[in-house]
C-alpha cells in the first residue's frame, strides 16, 4: 500500500469483518439512493462524515484533500439542479435559469446524496485491506474463488502496470520520439503505449495461469486459505453502533 494511504493508527473499523462492512454499507447506499427525505440523507452524511474523519485513523489534512472532489460534486450537482430544476413556486427566473423552492429542495437532496456516497466509499476503502476483503468474501459470502483471485491479481498487478508505463515513457524519451499536438497526438500516444503494454499484459497473464495450474488450482475443490477470516465481537459492536445511529436518524428525520 502506498505510504500516502497508510493510516496513522488502525481504529476499531479496521477490525470489522470486511465482507460484513461491505454488505452493510451497500445496504445503506441503496437506502440513500431511493429515499427522498432530505433530513434523513443529511443525517446519514453526518454519520459517515463522523466515521470517516473520526474513526478512519487518517490525519485531517489527508482527509480534507480527499474530500475536495466530494465538495465539488456536491456543489456542481446541487447548483445544477437548483438552476435548471422544475417547480411551481418560482423564486427567480432569467432565460433558461429558473430557481424554485422545489428545485432548491431537489438540489440539496441530490448534492447531499453525492456527499453521502463519497463519505461511504472513502470510509470503506480507507479502512479495509483489499486482499482481506476478497478473502472474507470467499469465506463468509461464498464468492467463487475464480472471481476473488482475479480481483486480487488485478490489484497486485496495478503497481507493475504503472511501472511499465513509466519505463515505456522513459524509453520513448531516450529515442527522441515526440508527439503531435491535439487529438492527433493523443492517437499517437495510444498507439505507442497500448500495443507494448497489451502484449506485456498477455505474457503476464499466461505466466500467472501456468503458475496456478502448477499449484493444482481447481475450481470447486475444497481449499484452505492463507488468510482465514471470521466474525468477531467487533462485528457485533459495529452492527449495534450502526443500528443505534440509523434508529436515531429515523427519529430525528421523522
Amino acid at each position: 500500500m502506498p505510504a500516502w494511504f497508510t493510516p496513522d493508527r488502525e481504529t476499531w473499523l479496521f477490525r470489522v469483518n470486511p465482507a460484513l462492512k461491505f454488505a452493510l454499507f451497500v445496504l445503506l447506499l441503496f437506502i440513500t439512493l431511493f429515499t427522498r427525505n432530505l433530513a434523513f440523507v443529511t443525517w446519514l452524511a453526518v454519520l459517515f462524515g463522523i466515521l470517516l474523519y473520526g474513526f478512519s485513523g487518517y490525519p485531517f489534512r489527508k482527509l480534507a484533500l480527499l474530500s475536495i472532489p466530494l465538495v465539488i460534486s456536491f456543489a456542481s450537482s446541487a447548483f445544477t439542479m437548483m438552476l435548471f430544476g422544475k417547480g411551481d413556486t418560482v423564486i427567480w427566473q432569467w432565460g433558461l435559469f429558473k430557481i424554485s423552492e422545489e428545485s432548491i429542495q431537489h438540489g440539496l437532496l441530490l448534492g447531499t446524496k453525492s456527499l453521502t456516497f463519497g463519505f461511504v466509499g472513502f470510509t470503506f476503502l480507507l479502512t479495509v485491506q483489499p486482499v482481506l476483503f476478497f478473502y472474507a468474501m470467499m469465506q463468509q459470502f461464498r464468492l467463487p474463488s475464480k472471481y476473488a483471485y482475479s480481483f486480487i491479481a488485478s490489484i497486485r498487478l496495478l503497481p507493475v502496470v504503472v511501472e511499465e508505463i513509466q519505463v515505456r515513457s522513459n524509453a520513448l524519451k531516450v529515442r527522441g520520439i515526440t508527439f503531435s499536438r491535439g487529438i492527433k497526438g493523443w492517437g499517437e500516444r495510444i498507439q505507442a503505449y497500448a500495443v507494448p503494454l497489451f502484449a506485456q499484459s498477455i505474457r503476464r497473464a499466461q505466466r500467472i495461469a501456468i503458475a496456478m495450474e502448477a499449484k493444482q488450482y481447481q475450481m470447486g475443490a475444497a481449499r484452505t486459505y492463507f488468510y482465514p477470516t471470521s466474525y468477531s465481537r467487533m462485528d457485533g459492536v459495529f452492527v449495534a453502533v450502526l443500528a443505534v445511529c440509523i434508529a436515531s436518524i429515523v427519529f430525528l428525520a421523522g
